[in-house]
């Protein structure tokens, strides 16, 4: 059975919404895209490429999959050697070619079909930004891990890592660290659901 990860790029108020570079995500008018980057140091670098050291598949949706196809194919770097090796798994109704190899097509039911892929054999699937995906996730409980990356930033507004609709849910801390930058990279896992009544 796959390990399904989280992997985010957060603010101080929980904004994840174009972390790496002012056009990578504008829509809602958003004008604080790149926020990410000046806080990109050494010591965050030895943790990204411990990261992308490790055996993974990606689960991305549509939107961010379309980014990162115009993006990471060009790039050779560490990052991008890894992401180029990952099957690229797209959860999408609408792209019936993918041209960012070796990429399979989720659709249909996505529920059903990520619990499968999750019972399948294969690597951890690690799940990059994708916030619209990620909202359905949180609320199905499909996601074993959280590795959120707390830059010290504060947007007021943007895409959140837990919107609304996320489930009252504690987490239990397994790692963390926090950078030279003063960038704080926590791993958590999913602990008690707090809509279940409580014993007194």
């Amino acid at each position: 059975m796959r390990k399904l990860i989280a992997i985010a790029q957060v603010s101080l108020d929980g904004v994840m919404q174009g972390p790496g570079g002012p056009d990578e995500d504008r829509s809602n008018g958003f004008s604080h895209g790149g926020w990410a980057m000046p806080f990109v140091d050494d010591d965050l670098k030895r943790i990204i490429d411990r990261v992308m050291g490790r055996e993974f598949d990606l689960l991305l949706g549509r939107r961010t999959y379309e980014i990162w196809e115009s993006y990471w194919p060009k790039q050779h770097d560490t990052v991008g050697k890894a992401f180029a090796r990952a099957t690229k798994f797209v959860v999408t109704n609408t792209l019936d070619e993918l041209g960012w190899g070796p990429s399979k097509r989720i659709s249909g039911d996505v529920g059903a079909e990520l619990r499968r892929l999750k019972e399948s054999n294969g690597p951890e699937l690690h799940c990059w930004g994708s916030s619209q995906l990620l909202q359905a996730l949180n609320v199905s409980g499909l996601v074993d891990e959280y590795q959120l990356w707390t830059f010290p930033v504060v947007l007021g507004k943007g895409k959140r890592l837990f919107e609304s609709s996320a489930a009252p849910r504690g987490f239990t801390l397994a790692e963390s660290h926090v950078t030279t930058g003063g960038v704080v990279t926590a791993t958590y896992r999913p602990g008690a659901d707090l809509r279940k009544e409580v014993p007194v």
